[in-house]
Parts: C-alpha cells; structure tokens; sequence
C-alpha cells in the first residue's frame, strides 16, 4: 500500500530512537512531528504511547494508595500548528519503559467537508458531493470491528446527508462535532504512515521536579571530641522539610580508609584525631555496604531513612565508586586495580591534584564481569535499606556501557530508582551520560553569572534538542564549589543565586551551609572553602540570626505553588531588558493558565532599573488590554499596560521579582 504520507522530526526522540527520551509522571509530554503530503488535501495526524513490550509498569498512586488497573495505550490527536508541523501533549500515566509511534494519513472526510464548505459558500450545486459524502460514510459501514455505537452514528449521519433536507442544514450535519469524531473513529488506520516506536522513559515526580539539601552527617551534632551521628543529623530533618526540600543527600557514610588520610584543607600527614575524606571509601570495618561506625549502625541508618520520611524528605546516597588502600577489596581483589611497574597500585590523579588516599577501579580488567557484579551489588543494598535516589559520584570517569548496563538492569526491579550525574566535564560527556539513562545531572550553573552567559545557556538547556533527555539541577554551590561570585558578593550574591536556581530550572540543590552565607575560600582564586566539611568536622549555629532559611521557604513554596510551571524546561523563554545587569524570563505551564515573569538584578553590589518588553504571548495576555502582575516574593500587586514595563531592584531589599501573571487590572 503507498503511503502517500511523510512523518519526520518526531520528538520527544533520542538520536532516532537509539535512545529513550525522558519523560515525567503527571507533567505534560508535548509531542511533535513534520507531517504532510504532496497536493492539498487535508491530513489526520495522532500519536500513541504504549507499554513497551514486556515492560514493569509502576502504576500513578491515588493518595496513598496504587491504582490497581495496569496502565494501557494512551492516544492522542495532533494538531497544525503551522509548516506542517504537527503537536499534541498527553500526560504519562505510570513509571517506566514507553513506547511512542506517530502517525499521519489523509482526511478524505475532512477534504470533503473542506471542500464542501467552499463550494456551498460560493453558491454551487453541491448534490454530487452529498452523493459522495454518503458514499464515504457508508464504507465506514463495512468496516470490521466498528464498536457497538459506530453503526446507529453512521447511519444517523448518512441520513442526514440525503436529499430531504436543505443544503444549508446539511453541511451544518456534516461538520458538526458528532460527525467529525465518528468518521475519524471509524478511520482505516492502515492506510497511515506510522514513525517510530521510540523509546520514551517515564520518570516518578521527583526525577523531574525536585530540592536538593546536601550535608554530612558527621557535623551534625558533633563536638570537639566526636562525630555526629545518624540519630543526631536526624533532628536536622524538620527544619530541612520545612524549607521545602524532597531529598537530603548523603556524602559517602561509609568506614573511611587510614591511609594516606587527608589533613584539615586537603593537607596530607593527618593527625590521629583527624577525620579524613568520605570519599576515600573503605577500612577494616568494610567497604561500601558498611556504615562507618562513628554514625552508628546499619538499623540506625534504617531509623534515618525512616525518619526522613516521616518528615516528607527522601535519603539520597552518594554512589561513589572508588577503594582507599584500606578498602578490603584491595586484598582480595587487587586485579580490579591498576597496578604500575614497581608493583603498587595507581591513586588517583588529576594532575597536578593527588588524591593519595583513593584507588579508583580498573574496568579494563579481565575480571570485568566480577566487578560488575561487585559494584551492582552494592547498589542493590541500599536499595534493600530504603534508598531510591543516588548522586552518582564522577560517572564520566567511568565506561559508558557500565553505566547504561547497571541502570537498565537496576530499573528492570526498581523503575522508581533516580540517579543524578555528578559530571563537571565536557558537554557531549554530560549528554552522553544522560542518553544511557542518567535521570538529572550537575550542569555549568555555578560558573555561568553574567546576562549573556545565563541567557545562552538558559536557551540551550530549554530550547535545544538536549531538553528531550538532559534534566538539568542547578546547584548554587557543593562541597567542592563556591564560586568568586558568592566569595565577593555577600548575601545579595547568595539569594539572587538562589532565586535563578530554584525558578530558572525544574531541579536544584545547595550544599548546607549556604543558608549562613558561608563564603570564605582557603586562598584567593580558589573555590576550595576554608575549613572544608570534606576532611574536618564543621558543626554550624542554625539560630544564627543573619540566615537565608526563610527566603529559601519562600521560594520553595513558590515552586511548588507554581509545580508544572517550573517543572516544564521546554516553555522557559527569555524577555528582553534594557540593561547588562537585569535578566528577564518567564515559567509558564502547558496551557498557558498559570505564568510566572522572573526579572533578577545580577549584580549584587548596586540598585539597577531597566525597562522589559515581554512578550505578550507567551505570557497568556492580550498586550492591547490591563493585565496585573503580583511579586510572589511580598505580593505587591500592579497593573501593567502596554508593550514595556519599568522595574527596579535593590539586592540589598531584594534582588528580583517574581510576578504572576493575570489578565485584568490589579484589586
């Protein structure tokens, strides 16, 4: 059979399929094709997303509750939006592998009614074409497998095409809604042109949308003479909730090797009271399916995660893959290392960083198949211990095909499983990373802070074919991360940084700390911190009274308030604003019926006024009439008229706005 039919272009799609695009449970999924034909006849265009075969679906949950009925087939209509481009949107309905096709075919119904209308309109005998319309729906008569209520419509709609009526009357019959939704349900769906299947994965909400709280729980609680622990870093998890976080991520909690440990700022020689690196992972009390005994055991970790949820939060785990020279794998595997021509095994390096205290592994190994087995292991522990979300330390220093192997294989049981790429490296690594299955990933956030730097990347990471897989979380700062711009800008710098992380972007993270302004690097030029949590014990004063908790709240209501919104990467768009110093973009949601307009002063040191042109229609107004604004950071309320607008923002008061947006005058 021709396929008369061209469909190209599909998206969501990795790489023509190659790969699966991400998707969100409960987010809009806006689906995309170039579809058309050669002549003038009009098309039919729909989309399809099944459960791929032999797929684990983890069904949406009502309250606290699974639906039982297992998800099916979701179908839904294009429409021409102009070019031949062709959009629709529908809602995934469960977690897991998807599959999406899309299809074009021509109306002959729909050219008939076009043409009919025009025809009808001219004033010219249209009697033949009714003959022919009758003929159409009478084919769909012969049809097999019409449903029960398909023959009674048809016949209800040939009838009204007969002679006995006016012909105004009948063409009014023949487009009314009734009969367009018979023909096109009662369709041959064979003779369509079908692209696809590409793989679609679905995510729960927390995959795409979601706070990060990072801290080590050694500092909470802790004292001169001993660590925090498990039970004490979980009177921390109210307050946490309370901000507004989902996760609280964990660095390694894992016995930490002697060896080579690192001193106060990253010094080598520690002294025996020293508490060394998490990261240098491993001792004689195990590796990394053991708790370091200065936080407790293994049931209070459980009592953590537990306590977690009970506060609403979930425990992310730092999923770090790497031995110190202590680590019992060391002995009894020393082939899963690399070992240099005196016979020691290779620390790792970044030249000129040493990190004496580490082994990373060799997975040119021929025990590959040992390791593997070793590392999924240790995954699935935690996974028995409650944990779902993992911060992937330094996945790019490790094979693409291990990575995409333990996802796939961790998801087959665990669909609900999240993993955040912790990869500062070279673009084409980082989408790499997250073609093979990485939910969200670390991004260039920190070190893009001028208008221009932002405006570009913010275009990239929403308007770029990448917004089909790449999840980008800003975090405003890490334990290895504060950036001169936070050294030297005060708490003006920290909560206009907060304000672009947490409503430029569907997910983003702070490392504690930030909320007191820490902001004192070891040397000038360094983003190292001065006393870094990384090697030493850092309990904090969470009374103090100078602290960014309550605009951080702020902000996270605001999130939530505003959920798809800001979830949806794809509807960010930029404004423009007069000056070098203001930044202008909105947030909107699928349908345009909730908008946000986010101006932020970039520069922390000095008041700044500008003038916005924002486009109109993207924020949902009609620019011809009123339309109100209200600042969802101290809700003051103005009417807007017109095509500009003037603002003025001091960082030291407040360093953006974040307006809703209404058609009709402020009350």
């Amino acid at each position: 059979m021709t396929r008369r039919v061209v469909v190209e272009h599909v998206r969501p799609s990795v790489d023509g399929g190659a790969f699966a695009a991400k998707a969100t449970l409960g987010l809009p999924m806006e689906i995309s094709a170039d579809i058309f034909a050669e002549g003038h006849e009009e098309l039919l265009a729909w989309a399809v997303m099944a459960p791929a075969e032999g797929a684990r679906l983890a069904p949406a949950a009502k309250g606290r509750r699974k639906t039982a009925t297992p998800p099916s087939a979701q179908e839904v209509s294009l429409s021409l939006v102009g070019n031949d481009h062709w959009v629709g949107c529908l809602v995934p309905v469960a977690i897991g592998p998807w599959q999406l096709t899309v299809s074009g075919a021509v109306d002959d119904y729909g050219t008939w009614l076009r043409d009919l209308r025009l025809r009808h309109d001219d004033g010219q005998d249209v009697e033949l074409e009714f003959d022919e319309g009758r003929v159409l729906v009478e084919s769909r008569m012969r049809r097999p497998g019409l449903s029960a209520r398909d023959p009674g419509a048809l016949d209800a709609l040939a009838a009204s095409l007969s002679p006995l009526r006016g012909a105004a009357a009948r063409v009014h019959s023949a487009g009314s809604a009734r009969a367009i939704d018979v023909m096109r349900r009662t369709f041959d769906t064979a003779r369509a042109t079908t692209a696809g299947p590409y793989p679609v994965w679905v995510d729960r909400e927390l995959g795409g949308f979601s706070a990060w709280y990072e801290l080590f729980p050694r500092s909470e609680g802790a004292t001169e003479e001993s660590s925090g622990t498990f039970a004490t870093v979980g009177t921390r998890l109210p307050a946490i909730a309370a901000m507004g976080f989902d996760v609280v991520y964990l660095p390694p909690i894992h016995p930490i090797g002697r060896s080579f440990r690192k001193g106060p700022n990253n010094t080598t020689g520690a002294a025996p009271e020293d508490v060394g690196s998490p990261w240098a992972i491993g001792g004689p009390e195990g590796g990394q399916t053991s708790v370091n005994p200065d936080l407790g055991t293994i049931e209070d970790f459980d009592g953590f995660v537990a306590a977690a949820a009970r506060a609403g939060l979930e425990v992310a785990l730092d999923y770090a893959l790497q031995c110190s020279p202590d680590h019992p794998w060391v002995k009894e595997h020393p082939q899963w290392f690399v070992h240099r021509p005196d016979g020691t095994i290779r620390y790792a390096e970044n030249p000129p960083k040493r990190y004496q205290d580490i082994y990373p592994f060799n997975f040119d190994t021929e025990d590959r198949a040992g390791l593997d087995a070793a590392l999924l292991e240790v995954m699935r522990f935690w996974i028995g211990h409650g944990v779902r979300v993992f911060r992937v330390d330094n996945p790019h220093t490790k094979p693409f095909d291990f990575w995409q192997w333990l996802i796939e294989t961790v998801r087959r049981d665990h669909p609900e499983v999240i993993f955040l790429a912790e990869a500062f490296t070279r673009p084409r690594t980082m989408e790499q990373l997250a073609k093979i299955g990485f939910t969200q990933s670390y991004t260039y956030f920190t070190w893009r802070n001028s208008k221009a730097e932002l405006s570009d990347y913010l275009t990239e990471l929403s308007q770029g074919p990448t917004v089909d897989y790449f999840r980008p979380n800003f975090w405003v700062n890490t334990p290895d991360i504060l950036h001169a711009f936070l050294q030297e800008g005060g708490p003006p710098a920290f909560r206009l940084r907060l304000v672009l992380a947490a409503l430029a972007c569907s997910s983003w993270g702070m490392y504690s700390g930030y909320e007191l302004y820490e902001n004192i690097a070891v040397r000038p030029g360094s983003e190292e911190y001065l006393d870094s949590e990384k090697y030493q014990l850092r309990p904090r004063d969470w009374q103090a009274k100078d602290n960014l908790a309550p605009m951080i709240t702020t902000v996270n209501q605001i999130r939530r308030r505003h959920r798809e919104a800001i979830a949806l990467m794809r509807t960010l768009r930029l404004h423009h604003v007069d000056s070098e110093h203001m930044l202008c973009l909105s947030r909107r949601s699928q349908g345009r019926d909730d908008v946000l307009l986010l101006v932020v002063n970039l520069d922390p040191h000095n008041v700044r006024e500008a003038t916005i042109w924002p486009d109109v229609d993207e924020l949902g107004v009609e620019g011809t009439r009123p339309y109100q604004v209200v600042d969802e950071l101290n809700q003051a309320a103005y009417t807007w008229t017109g095509p500009s607008s003037y603002v003025r923002l001091d960082p030291k008061r407040t360093p953006a706005h974040v307006f809703r947006v209404h058609q009709g005058p402020a009350r």
